[in-house]
């Protein structure tokens, strides 16, 4: 018989919501085993509801629940890799990881580029036009950004290993970087890429650890299956295994039909999801990780891939 091993994570958009709200399911799913990771976004405007919403600073919000929670992993879905220099980007990872004691997984996203409307299941403009004309950043095209995105990755993995180093890149250039304290985890936090295109994932298959996609309703299970063949096409070509890399998809939580939920999660796990992250609408309500383990996770049965029973997926840690 085999078994299908499934990991849950929460999110909590900080955005038209207030601090004490997330902190408050923060610290519920906390205590709660069958919710293994925690998770915020890294915007600075509203991408739906009214512009004048209040939303926080994804990192600075991050380091502030790192340091109130004991054993979630935790990190962004995922930061923008247009907003912040590689360097300060590892060093703000490196303290995060030493205020959690060893937690965070570094979530890493190509960032603001040149998109159509629609792109990403999300319908009109591209929302990061006003953010980045907001706050004075440029928007790239797509193949500049993944050529940024890969020098960071480069520039993150010798900020955690080396004591000095000089980097000469196409986009980033560096002198001397020096970074202490480095984070607990050795050699660095596991790394996070969201996203779905075929660049990027070639860019998945060469350096991360997980893979992260928005999946229904923004994304079809179909789209994240067909998606994950490209990935594992790159990882052939590659000489990469595979299952190395955690499949972690976003899904939104209906409070009115769990059912619906469990069946979108037993869909994409069939389509070989392993990590499910339940993106939580707002207003949040109280006890909502509770209600998440008693009625999503612990009501969701994957089907034996040998017989078709169904059967309680294991949690693991």
């Amino acid at each position: 018989m085999t078994m299908t091993t499934v990991r849950f994570g929460i999110k909590t958009t900080p955005m038209h919501v207030p601090y004490e709200d997330i902190r408050r399911v923060w610290l519920e799913a906390d205590a709660v085993p069958e919710i293994e990771d925690a998770w915020l976004w890294d915007h600075l405007l509203p991408v739906a509801g009214p512009k004048d919403g209040q939303i926080h600073e994804g990192w600075t919000l991050l380091s502030a629940l790192a340091a109130q929670t004991e054993r979630l992993r935790l990190g962004l879905l995922v930061t923008s890799n247009r907003i912040r220099p590689p360097a300060l980007l590892g060093k703000m990872a490196s303290t995060v990881d030493v205020i959690s004691g060893g937690r965070l997984v570094l979530g890493l996203g190509v960032g603001g580029t040149h998109q159509p409307p629609g792109a990403g299941g999300i319908a009109g403009a591209n929302p990061a036009i006003e953010e980045y004309e907001a706050y004075g950043l440029t928007l790239v095209p797509p193949a500049e950004g993944i050529a940024r995105l890969a020098e960071t990755v480069e520039i993150l993995k010798l900020m955690w290993t080396r004591d000095v180093f000089d980097f000469d890149g196409r986009h980033y250039r560096l002198r001397g970087t020096r970074n202490e304290p480095k984070p607990v985890q050795c050699p660095g936090p596991p790394l996070l890429i969201g996203g779905w295109g075929t660049r990027l994932l070639r860019l998945v298959a060469e350096h991360a650890d997980v893979w992260n996609v928005p999946g229904p309703p923004h994304n079809s299970v179909e789209f994240v299956a067909e998606r994950a063949r490209v990935l594992d096409a790159h990882c052939a070509e590659l000489g990469r295994d595979p299952r190395e890399i955690t499949r972690s998809v976003q899904v939104l939580v209906s409070y009115d039909d769990p059912a619906a939920t469990r069946a979108t999660v037993a869909a994409l796990v069939d389509a070989g999801v392993n990590h499910v992250v339940l993106s939580l609408p707002r207003p949040y309500p109280r006890g909502v990780a509770r209600w998440l383990a008693d009625e999503v996770i612990a009501g969701w049965r994957p089907r034996d891939a040998d017989t078709g029973d169904a059967t309680r997926p294991s949690i693991t840690a």
